[in-house]
């Protein structure tokens, strides 16, 4: 497994910007946004994979990995 699968990587509609937005709580600030889901995501999977390459860089060990606690189903039962 790839240590950007680790991480979660959302992206969402925003009102307010009135373009998607993606993110990668956890991981980085921040992150990237446009008027295309798709291509916001695969800018976002590149982002996400940048700022693990500088992690590795500098030595420094990576945040608490954010995927695998069933993210989705949790913020379904919020509502």
């Amino acid at each position: 497994m790839k240590d950007s699968a680790k991480y979660a990587k959302i992206v969402e509609w925003s009102e307010e910007d009135q373009c998607y937005v993606g993110s990668a709580p956890g991981l980085i600030l921040g992150g990237c946004h446009g008027n295309d889901e798709k291509q916001v995501f695969d800018e976002l999977c590149q982002i996400v994979e940048e700022a693990i390459e500088l992690y590795h860089k500098d030595n420094k060990p990576l945040p608490p990995a954010t995927s695998g606690h069933d993210l989705a189903n949790s913020l379904q039962n919020i509502a």
